[in-house]
């Protein structure tokens, strides 16, 4: 690989001084690297991505590799992250291991491993992209909220909960595990739905196939009241929704491109990565 995009938290760097010593790492082995451009929101600026990228780098954590990969889809990038975070389960290279990380890239071709990508449309509302899931939940006052869930049409399943998370198998080890949803490896191509803190006993996690259609309702209140609810995407680009609007979620065309680098299983990679090493 010769030409490397740099993506960097400029809250985990903030004087650029990590981002400059891998840009000058790369330039000095005689490779290109481009600071990408950001406007005062810290979002890419749109025509600024240089048409010709072998890889793009994420200086920070999940949620820097999260914005990165929905900020580029459709343009074919593969990602490789460089953890400036904490736990840093999306970061494939730690921080102290740039140097060999980039002389892997510089040398050799990589894997490239694909991840499905969730896109979710409210109503008539443009559509959006997730790589992790896509969460409806109560909006206001604190109080659980009905909702209809439906598979390719049909009713599924109704619940009364402070909301749903509807994950793909990379979102599985974030807000889906900490509300009990189940681990799911990856690479797999599938959704998860895990309904959050449910007015209920034995509500389990449902799976269902990555070619299926999934629709979430906003039921009405007690008493025929009409309720607020609001959908976010990776946890950004929230949209409200009251009862009546209905969300629909499928599998995205596009998919998130992650450069391996090291060949380490799923299993250990998650031990280590949860402290259960």
């Amino acid at each position: 690989m010769d030409n490397f995009y740099i993506i960097t938290n400029k809250l985990k760097d903030t004087d650029f001084c990590i981002t400059n010593e891998i840009l000058e790492y790369i330039r000095q082995n005689g490779k290109k690297g481009i600071l990408s451009q950001k406007d005062e929101k810290g979002n890419i600026i749109q025509g600024t991505v240089p048409e010709k990228v072998d890889c793009a780098l994420v200086l920070g954590g999940d949620g820097t590799f999260i914005r990165a990969a929905r900020e580029l889809e459709g343009r074919n990038i593969p990602l490789v992250g460089i953890n400036l975070g904490t736990l840093g389960y999306l970061t494939e290279v730690e921080l102290h291991d740039f140097r060999k990380a980039l002389d892997i890239l510089f040398h050799t071709k990589p894997a490239i491993e694909e991840r499905m990508m969730l896109c979710g449309q409210v109503e008539e509302i443009p559509a959006h992209s997730a790589m992790n899931d896509i969460v409806i939940t109560r909006e206001g006052s604190l109080r659980v909220i009905h909702f209809n869930i439906y598979v390719n049409g049909e009713l599924l399943s109704s619940y009364q909960a402070d909301g749903v998370i509807i994950s793909t198998p990379t979102g599985t080890t974030g807000y889906n595990l900490s509300a009990g949803g189940p681990i799911v490896e990856p690479t797999a191509s599938m959704f998860v739905i895990t309904p959050i803190c449910p007015h209920a006993l034995n509500t389990n996690s449902i799976v269902l196939s990555a070619e299926d259609i999934i629709e979430v309702e906003i039921c009405p209140g007690r008493y025929g009241k009409t309720e607020h609810a609001v959908a976010a995407f990776d946890g950004t680009n929230p949209i409200s929704m009251i009862t009546g609007n209905r969300i629909l979620i499928k599998r995205a065309e596009e998919t998130t491109k992650m450069i391996k680098l090291y060949n380490e299983s799923f299993m250990r990679r998650l031990c280590k990565k949860m402290k259960g090493k």
